[in-house]
Parts: structure tokens; sequence; C-alpha cells
């Protein structure tokens, strides 16, 4: 039997697994979110929930495939009891998968057009309006959207293909370095702008009585929300690199590393956005149109904005790619654990299966914008974001939750054993009682109000 592939650094493991969190979610719901629920108060909410939410689940996922040494599509039949049917989330935690690449291939290739065009110049000198045109334009032209896609689809494919050290975990830690210097070298920009004050005390000064305009409830259930969904849990996404982790660390501790280092480029990223929005007298709770409307007026009001702009592009198209590499690592250990396949066959395979994948979400702008699936207005990509964030996360989370607390799962006793194998701080296993009884009813809550508010 072939030996598993393992990370050559504690380090590699971390930028990736972190890489795989630190996604869009981080640089473009975050920042909206926060502008749109009044600032710090919001986040400090959203940090308590982080730690009480995300972080146990995602010490559990880790410790499944740790233990397993299998993807999703094994991990489950590799631990649960004899005659037990968990191995069935491993399908559609499989589904999941490819659902999120679906479009989140599209949104990406948006991103690389957008560094494209902002390096060539074609939004200089255009009215707000004619940048909203040029986004409309991407949009509704399907050839130059395949083409980003077949691109992002295919680099990230060949990444994968060249193995876990020399291609997953050298490109990540290139890519996760290199975006971090660009996030401090735009946040030195940012907060240098003329009127920027007034942004930073409004993303990092408390106001609560802001929190009442919204009401409590509301920002409550946001807090949680993106809490929980901030560090992709659900899907097997993170299990794959507990995986091919040593057990020379215990998992809290690492957890807490790549919750730490997701939570700073989020916050990062806020203090690139609103100090620049406020500047320019923007609304900072405007939501996607941000990145692709908003900010690049605001690049072109300010000196030496194209170059400004080059970096901020460079940042967001690192930002998807790490995602897009991370679950495609995934995607491609199905293969190889469902069906034997070698690394090379199971990328060859999946590239093509990628592309075809998501054509439905690149054409629902143009040849299939008619399908409105959720209402006027939806798109294909709504819907498959809808299916992957509000139902199959929630719900396979919840899986990994019961199958880590109950003995009719792995169980509490194997799983902690496994999460507080090696060095570093324990997983506190007193907690059993919450992880069991109220973790489970907070997850339930989101995933209902994921319905209510729909």
């Amino acid at each position: 039997m072939k030996q598993r592939e393992t990370f050559g650094s504690r380090i590699g493991f971390i930028l990736i697994s972190a890489g795989c969190a630190i996604g869009l979610g981080n640089v473009w719901r975050f920042p909206y979110i926060v502008g749109q629920y009044g600032g710090a108060a919001f986040i400090i909410i959203f940090l308590f929930f982080l730690v009480i939410l995300g972080l146990p689940i995602l010490v559990m996922e880790f410790s499944v495939g740790r233990a397993s040494k299998k993807s999703v599509a094994r991990s489950f039949q590799a631990l649960e009891p004899k005659g037990s049917k968990w191995h069935f989330h491993g399908y559609i935690a499989i589904a999941g998968n490819y659902l999120l690449m679906m479009f989140y291939t599209t949104i990406a290739g948006w991103m690389a057009a957008y560094l494209f065009k902002t390096a060539a110049g074609d939004f200089a000198g255009l009215s707000a309006q004619g940048v909203a045109a040029e986004f409309a334009a991407v949009q509704a032209d399907p050839m130059p959207q395949i083409g980003w896609m077949v691109l992002i689809t295919a680099l990230g494919f060949i990444v994968c293909a060249l193995g876990v050290r020399k291609g997953l975990e050298k490109v990540s830690k290139f890519m996760m370095t290199s975006l971090l210097v660009v996030m401090v070298v735009l946040v030195i920009r940012a907060v240098t702008l003329p009127g920027a004050q007034a942004g930073i005390e409004f993303y990092l000064k408390p106001d609560f009585s802001k929190l009442m305009e919204h009401g409590l409830a509301n920002v409550i259930f946001a807090a949680m929300g993106q809490a929980f969904f901030t560090l992709s849990v659900g899907i097997g996404s993170m299990a794959i690199f507990g995986s091919y982790l040593s057990r020379e660390r215990r998992l809290f501790g690492e957890s807490l590393s790549i919750t730490a280092l997701d939570t700073f480029v989020a916050l990062l990223a806020g203090l690139i956005i609103f100090p620049a929005c406020f500047s320019f007298g923007v609304n900072p709770g405007e939501g996607p149109g941000l990145i692709f409307v908003t900010l690049p007026n605001i690049f072109n009001s300010m000196p030496g904005g194209q170059v400004w702009g080059i970096f901020f592009y460079i940042f967001m198209v690192f930002a998807a790619f790490s995602t897009v590499i991370a679950v495609f690592e995934n995607i491609l250990s199905f293969g190889m654990d469902l069906f034997g396949w070698s690394r090379r066959k199971s990328a060859l395979i999946n590239t093509f299966l990628m592309i075809g994948l998501a054509l439905p979400c690149v054409l629902g702008f143009n040849l299939l914008s008619g399908f409105a699936p959720l209402g006027p207005g939806s798109t294909i990509l709504d819907l498959e974001n809808f299916i992957v964030s509000n139902n199959l996360l929630p719900l396979g989370s919840l899986v990994y939750l019961l199958f880590c607390t109950t003995r009719y799962g792995w169980g509490w006793e194997p799983f902690i054993a496994e999460a507080n194998t090696g060095r570093g701080l324990m997983f506190p296993s007193k907690i059993q009682w919450y992880c069991k009884y109220v973790l489970p009813f907070i997850i339930l809550y989101i995933f209902v109000q994921g319905y209510i508010l729909m």
C-alpha cells in the first residue's frame, strides 16, 4: 500500500488550511456585513461566536481527517461503528465540494479578469456609470468568462497534480506570504488617505447603539453566520489537510492558529476597504458590488490608483486561488480514495469534469439569465451558493459534531484522544455537554434562520 503524503512543515499545514478558509468570504462578505451592521460592535460579537462555534467544529473535522488518513470520501467509513451509515455523508460532502467550485471558479475568474483589466488601464477615466457598465459587460459575454474559469481550473489542478509538498504546500506558502505583504502595503495606503480617520473609527471604535438600529437578534444571527461560514467546515474541505498531518502537534492549537490567521486577514481587509470608502464618501455596506464597481471607482479617484488597484486585485486573486487549490485537493483525493486513481489521473479527469460543471454558473449571467431559481433577479450562482452555504455547510457540520460527540458515531473519547495527541494546547475535554447538547441547536438555528431570511 502506497504511503500517504504528508506536509513538509507545520507552517505549510497552517498556511494551506488558512488559505482554504481565507477566501472571498473574508475580503468580500466580511467587510460589507460589518458595514451593514455597524462596524466594530459587530466585530466583537463575531469574534465571540467564532471561538465558541467555529473553532470546536474545525478541531473535529481535522481530527476525523488525521485519525482516518483519508479524504471525506472514506474517512467516516474508516472510523464509524460497524453497520452504521455515517459514511453516507461522504457522498454528500463530495457533492458539496463540487458545487462550491462550480461557482467559486467563476468568481475567481472575475478576480483574474479585473486584475488584467486594471493593469491594462481599462477603468482609467471611466465615470461611475462606466465602471458599472464594465462589470455588466464582463458578465454578459460568456466566452471571456469561460476562458478565465478554464484558466483558474486548469492552473488549480496543475498545482494539485504536483503533490502535497511540491505543489500545494509550495504554492500556498508563496501565495499566503505574498497576500499578507500586499495587504499590509494596501492597509498603509488606505489609512493614510485624506479623511480615512472616520473609516478607522467606524471600523475599530465600538458603537453599540448601532446594533439596536438593525435589531440585536438580526445582528447576532449575522455574526453567528459569518463566524460559522468563514472556516469552511462541514464538507470535509479541512479534513483532507488533517489527513496529511503528523501527530506531533495537538489539533486545538493548530486550529486556533488557523482561525487567528483567517480572522487577521478578514480584519485587515476591513482596514483597506473602510478607510478608502470613507475617504471617498462611499457606503461600505453596499454588498458584493463593492469589489467590482465601488473600489474601481475609488482607485480611479486616488493618486496612483492604477498601481493600488493592481495590488488590490493581486490580493483578491491570491485569496480566491488559495481556496480553489485547497478544495481541488479534496476533489482530486476523492478519485484517489474511491477509485484508486493516481494523483495525475485524478487531476486530469477532474479538470474536464469541473469545467463542464462550472459552465451553468457562467452562462447564468448571459445565455441562461432568464432562469431565476430563487426568484426575480436571482442567478444559478445564487442557487449553488444557497445549496452549499445554507444547507450543506451547516448540516455537514452537524454531522461532524454528532459523529464526534455521541456513542452512535466515533465517540467523544476517541475524538479527544486524537485531538490531544502531540504537543501544544489541549482541547478541553470537559465541554462535551456543550458540544453535544448546545452547539447542535445553534447550528440548527442558523440553518432554519437561513431559510426564514431568504
